[in-house]
């Protein structure tokens, strides 16, 4: 066998994630096989196998490739978060929203997560790694939260357990219900809505002796 270049292997893997795209989202992830990837990859089964060691595998790599400028947006915004972390995860959620609005890859991708991505045993390494990872963003997500009360840009009796809860279900709610109607303009509409939520956790936050998890 003929060694490929790196270039080519990158070439290979990344139209290999673009096949995966298109499969998972039309046939949902528990359905497609690595068979359905390969043959709208043009390649074969042993082609993933060079890149991929499963479908968990395969389906973390898509979700990481359109993931990563959000990643990046947080590392970048939290260096402002000593002088404005307020501002810091506003600019966050602002430009999350806007990502998955003017991406095309984002918007397949969450679209996969949140409605072709069905709980199954052969996917269990998938969500113990995607919950790791999300509870890495929310742990930055409360620093965020608790910098701002430290700074008096909340309330000193802000619950920012409670307040980090209602900020991850608010974006999740809303990425979730524009993917499955997307009738507004969410890239345009993003700073009033993000601007709405901290108004309420300015103004009203969960206070201390709300019932709340550990």
């Amino acid at each position: 066998m003929v060694r490929k270049t790196k270039a080519e292997a990158e070439h290979t893997r990344a139209t290999l994630l673009d096949a995966a795209e298109q499969v998972f989202q039309r046939k949902g992830v528990a359905a497609a096989t690595l068979n359905d990837v390969a043959r709208a990859a043009g390649m074969t089964r042993g082609a993933i196998y060079w890149h991929f060691r499963d479908k968990a595998e395969l389906l973390h790599a898509m979700c990481e490739r359109a993931t990563l400028p959000m990643e990046l947006l947080l590392t970048e915004c939290a260096a402002t978060a000593d002088s404005d972390p307020l501002g810091a995860l506003r600019a966050i959620l602002v430009q999350s929203l806007r990502q998955v609005a003017t991406s095309q890859r984002q918007r397949t991708v969450f679209d996969i997560l949140f409605h072709k991505c069905e709980v199954t045993g052969e996917m269990a390494p998938f969500f113990e790694r995607e919950q790791r990872g999300r509870a890495e963003w929310q742990a930055q997500i409360r620093e965020l939260l608790r910098a701002a009360v430290r700074g008096g840009q909340l309330p000193p009796e802000c619950d920012v357990v409670l307040a980090h809860h209602a900020v991850h279900a608010y974006l999740i709610g809303l990425l979730h219900e524009w993917l499955a109607h997307a009738d507004y303009d969410l890239a345009t509409s993003a700073e009033a809505l993000v601007d709405a939520l901290l108004a309420g956790l300015r103004h009203a936050p969960p206070r201390f002796g709300a019932a709340h998890g550990a």
